[in-house]
């Protein structure tokens, strides 16, 4: 017994998705489906692409009253969980920086294994199970290769040559790839990073925009990359403001790697890097993954039995997760079959749009040397999830920290009733506190896995979490960069470039958006968020 809630997301098409809304609730009442009120499933189910997002005419509208009243007539002998129809709505990759490019390239490996397409882009002869779509993050070349949206980036030739001539080298697009000719790199500058987007723009535009143009229906984009470097943080940055400006109505997610602030790093303007990418990341992201080296490492060393885990292994934690929060894009169920509908879910609020995970278990399919786990299911993957030991981020929760949204991503053999089952022993123990002023609820979707890929484990499990305890990672940025900002150290280096030539306001004006994050995240665990105002974030220069 339980209450199947279908949030349909508003439109400015009302009247297409009214009548669409109508027929899922006939549908639920010929199903005779009876419920107590005590006992909820959330379920995100936009089995449609959404139609808040949708700005086509209403005769390529999927929502419009024609294309529905087909629709209907097609499907009336359907059971509503299956009545799908999808588009394949395309992402582009990012891929900036040594550290972008090192995860992106193990994201891309593990995509490949997935959807059974060998090293040279050709599907494995054995790849004949379809159900997949691979056209999100794949398109095929004239000779029927498989070829990566991606766009490879970087200010130093090493890290993106040793990708080129490795095993997975030949998979990319030659067109796709930039190494700064003079190879010197940004010198972990942000300020250099920057610059040198500005000398490259058309160039980096010029492919952004051929990969755009090859698309049928582009979603949005997804850029790989570190706040605490040069190339990342600086070219990074650059990247997200002409995304922004050029494409406004397409999505932006990032997967961006904090450094690990509780040790002495071996680059020293790290906060001033940090806070000049936080800017970028608040105002021009739509969601931002956020993974912390300290975390990562720390995970590794428990997973691995190693004390100093190698960058690999790290990576491959999070090539981990980026594979399972794309899961439910390229192997499409009744829910969150694209990216905007995920965000929809757990961004309730534009501004708090910074995300963190966990995943369980990790497991020698997806990283080497793990450690073995004897027996899963649904309740034990949901219960782990919420373990603040398996957070990807190194977070100081206070008392008042609780959860604003949670998706938890389940793949493999995992019975809905189960599901059903764990959402109510995890609210009878209360092992989740949620905001004040919304819904106290997980949303689950239940995710096939890649048929190609044996694993030791029935279930696994991803959760993507909306917690007011990620501003505290901000705060540690603050602390660290008013102490550099106090002494006015290593400052000369950003003067050299042409946006800090005449001053250091632009310091100034990150510091102030960083600071009204924070204030928003911890305005949100009180009741009285509805009417906060706060300022809107993007600084004087906005």
């Amino acid at each position: 017994m339980g209450v199947l809630l279908l949030r349909l997301f508003g439109s400015p098409h009302r009247d297409d998705c009214h009548s669409y809304r109508r027929w899922i609730h006939e549908r639920l009442r010929a199903a005779d489906f009876s419920c107590s009120n005590n006992e909820i499933i959330t379920l995100t189910a936009p089995m449609f692409p959404p139609c808040n997002f949708t700005r086509e005419p209403a005769s390529t509208n999927p929502l419009s009253k024609h294309n529905t009243r087909l629709l209907k007539q097609r499907y009336r002998d359907v059971p509503i969980d299956i009545a799908q129809v999808t588009m394949p709505r395309e992402l582009i990759t990012l891929q900036s920086g040594q550290c972008g490019n090192a995860i992106g390239s193990q994201f891309w490996q593990q995509l490949c294994v997935e959807h059974g397409i060998n090293a040279d882009g050709n599907l494995e002869d054995f790849a004949t199970e379809g159900g997949d779509r691979k056209d999100v993050f794949f398109y095929q070349s004239d000779d029927t290769r498989y070829v990566p949206r991606a766009i490879l980036m970087d200010l130093e030739p090493r890290v993106i040559g040793n990708i080129l001539s490795g095993p997975y080298g030949k998979i990319y697009n030659p067109e796709n790839v930039y190494v700064s000719k003079d190879g010197g790199g940004a010198g972990n500058n942000w300020a250099a990073g920057h610059a040198a987007g500005e000398r490259i723009h058309d160039e980096l535009m010029d492919m952004i925009d051929r990969e755009a143009d090859g698309s049928d229906s582009l979603e949005g984009f997804m850029l790989t990359h570190s706040i605490a470097g040069g190339t990342g943080s600086g070219l990074g940055s650059y990247i997200l403001e002409q995304l922004n400006d050029r494409y406004p109505k397409k999505l932006i997610q990032t997967y961006s790697v904090f450094p690990n602030n509780q040790q002495v790093s071996d680059v020293v303007v790290q906060p001033y890097n940090s806070l000049l990418t936080l800017k970028r990341l608040t105002q021009h992201a739509d969601s931002v993954v956020v993974l912390d080296n300290a975390a990562l490492t720390r995970i590794a060393a428990e997973v691995l039995h190693v004390q100093t885990p190698s960058y690999n292994q790290t990576n491959q934690l999070v090539s981990t997760v980026m594979s399972a929060s794309t899961t439910t894009l390229r192997y499409p169920g009744y829910m969150n079959n694209d990216l905007v509908s995920m965000v929809a879910s757990l961004i309730p609020t534009p501004r708090c749009h910074f995300l963190m995970t966990s995943y369980t278990p990790f497991t020698g399919d997806n990283v080497e040397q793990a450690k073995t786990v004897r027996k899963t299911t649904v309740l034990d993957v949901m219960r782990r999830l919420l373990q603040p030991k398996n957070r990807m981020v190194s977070v100081n929760p206070s008392k008042k920290s609780c959860y604003i949204s949670i998706m938890n991503i389940i793949q493999g053999e995992a019975d809905p009733s189960d599901v059903h089952k764990s959402l109510l022993r995890i609210r009878e123990r209360r092992l989740a506190t949620f905001i004040p002023w919304g819904p106290a609820s997980i949303q689950v979707a239940l995710s096939k896995k890649s048929p190609y890929v044996q694993t030791p484990h029935k279930v696994s499990g991803l959760m993507l979490a909306n917690h007011t305890s990620i501003a505290s990672l901000f705060k540690r940025t603050l602390d660290q960069y008013d102490k550099l900002r106090k002494r006015n150290a290593f400052l000369e280096q950003y003067r050299r470039e042409p946006m800090f030539a005449d001053g250091l306001e632009e310091f100034d004006s990150s510091r102030a958006v960083v600071q009204e994050l924070v204030n928003e995240y911890e305005a949100a665990e009180n009741p009285e968020y509805i009417t906060y105002t706060g300022d809107d974030g993007r600084g004087e220069d906005e």
